[in-house]
């Protein structure tokens, strides 16, 4: 085994959490764990460079119940706690990004939204596929100049005689042109209402549309930076029609939906922050073990030691605040202040500890082989992917009662 290639061992991991999780929470852990090391990581790298998201391996994600989590039974899912997504994707997230966060956007902002608003019929027609991993549901709501400032979408959709006619376009959408993608809930503004100072303002609505369909066109998939393996598409919808009973939710209410919808997104997204987090000090723990230099381990340098110490702490930091934003989903209290206090310092945290572990690692962490470079490259996403961390702090300055005015 090379030191690129080398795997950390459960004898080498540091304390990662799961000890304090009650004994199902545990072994779903342990289950992921497993599959992320023996499946996931020994194939991330080819897929990272034929940047190709590999459906054989979310087959078997379905197949192992985690697309259905959160989701009742009755629609073909697990029946579990929103928790329980936030520890599979963590463990998927130590060793493969792209691979996380096709599982937590396919949930999160994929079937969450039908699942939370929808309709019984819609429930039933889309919700089981999905579950079972054997489709994909993309969240479209981010354009060229609407993502943050959702008011400004200017997708439309008209509707006439029973049916909607969508026009416009999305960008950066994830897992929405795999192959199988069928399902994208967009936002459109379906009309006008008047706001609390009189004036009038777009109305903004949910709408599914089943994919493929006539006027639906997923463009070149984009040349990003890192999560390689991830599916992202601009997408054009060109007269795409589809029965009026497709509006997700009340009309008019889409803006309110899907806040609620990245709020608790953002909770399983600071999970897979977490887990890059935690895959980094893995990593590095064990390249301070094993390189020698002088005749001694690196890591009997106290700088390394140290610098470690610190990946280690934020990692704590990061999965503690995360575990309170998912209990308080999971117990039905407000958790809007929570979800973005574990996104923020999630974020942050795989951020630095990244760039600790690629030092560390020194020139084989600049070798995309190693799962520290690609963690590297993946993690600048992480400040900016569900709501950047202006958006954030925004949001908690909000909470705590400052400046009604911030955008």
């Amino acid at each position: 085994m090379t030191a690129i290639d080398h795997h950390v061992t459960s004898s080498e991991l540091p304390v990662d959490g799961t000890e304090l999780l009650d004994p199902e929470l545990q072994r779903l852990a342990a289950e992921v764990r497993a599959f992320a090391d023996d499946v996931v990581a020994p194939a991330s790298y080819e897929y990272d460079t034929q940047r190709r998201l590999p459906i054989e391996i979310i087959h078997q994600m379905g197949r192992m119940g985690l697309f259905g989590l959160p989701l009742p039974t009755e629609y073909g899912g697990q029946g579990k706690s929103y928790m329980h997504l936030c520890v599979a994707v963590e463990q998927l997230a130590r060793v493969d990004q792209s691979i996380a966060v096709t599982l937590e956007a396919g949930l999160g902002l994929g079937a969450m939204p039908i699942y939370r608003f929808g309709t019984e019929e819609q429930r039933r027609t889309y919700l089981p596929s999905l579950a079972r991993g054997e489709g994909l549901a993309a969240f479209g709501l981010t354009e060229a100049g609407a993502g943050s400032d959702a008011g400004a979408t200017k997708t439309t959709a008209t509707l006439s005689d029973g049916w909607w006619t969508i026009d416009g376009t999305k960008q950066f959408i994830t897992n929405s042109g795999t192959p199988i993608t069928n399902v994208v809930t967009v936002t459109a503004v379906t009309g006008e209402v008047e706001k609390r100072d009189g004036t009038r303002g777009p109305e903004l609505s949910t709408i599914i549309v089943p994919v493929p369909i006539d006027g639906f066109t997923a463009l070149p998939a984009y040349d990003k930076v890192g999560w390689h393996t991830s599916d992202t598409h601009p997408l054009v919808f060109d007269g795409v029609k589809v029965p009026e009973a497709n509006l997700l939710g009340e009309r008019g209410r889409g803006f309110a939906n899907f806040l609620s919808i990245l709020d608790e997104g953002r909770v399983a997204f600071a999970a897979l922050c977490v887990g890059a987090a935690q895959g980094c000090l893995e990593q590095a723990i064990a390249r301070a073990k094993e390189r020698v230099v002088f005749g001694r381990s690196i890591g009997d340098n106290q700088h390394i030691a140290f610098t470690i110490a610190r990946m280690q702490s934020r990692v704590a930091a990061a999965r503690a605040v995360m575990h309170d934003a998912a209990r308080r989903i999971d117990a039905g209290i407000p958790f809007t202040k929570e979800a973005s206090l574990a996104k923020l310092i999630g974020s942050e945290a795989a951020m630095a500890n990244a760039a600790d572990a690629t030092q560390i690692w020194g020139g084989y962490g600049f070798m995309n082989e190693n799962v520290v470079a690609r963690h590297y490259r993946d993690a600048r996403i992480l400040t900016l992917g569900e709501g950047s961390t202006e958006v954030q702090l925004a949001i908690i300055a909000k909470q705590l009662g400052f400046d009604k005015s911030f955008g």
